[in-house]
């Protein structure tokens, strides 16, 4: 099981669709309005897997040398995010230490 985080910019009710991880968001842990960066040192080693709807945090920060990995989403609506599903799911699952992946 992963410890998960939800950006802000992302529906509260996905971190119920996404498996048997323990899934919280941002916004439950107080973090609200946090830029990308602050953030990202707030979620490095407290968290497994940070998934955003931001498509442009990877050019906007350094992403280097970090232990969280990062899950990029294409849509922030829930009904556009169910059929992805699956993958997200899956890709939590492989998500290691400091990876970077876009769900085009």
């Amino acid at each position: 099981m992963k410890r998960v985080i939800l950006d802000e910019n992302l529906p509260q009710p996905l971190r119920l669709l996404l498996g048997d991880h323990e899934v919280v968001t941002v916004q439950y842990q107080g973090w609200s309005g946090i830029q990308n960066g602050d953030l990202l040192k707030l979620i490095d080693g407290a968290f497994d897997v940070f998934i955003t709807g931001d498509k442009n945090l990877r050019y906007q920060q350094n992403l280097s040398g970090r232990k969280v990995a990062i899950i990029g989403l294409p849509f922030s609506r829930l009904d556009s995010l169910q059929p992805l599903l699956a993958k997200i799911r899956a890709m939590i699952d492989a998500a290691e230490d400091g990876d970077y992946c876009q769900i085009e």
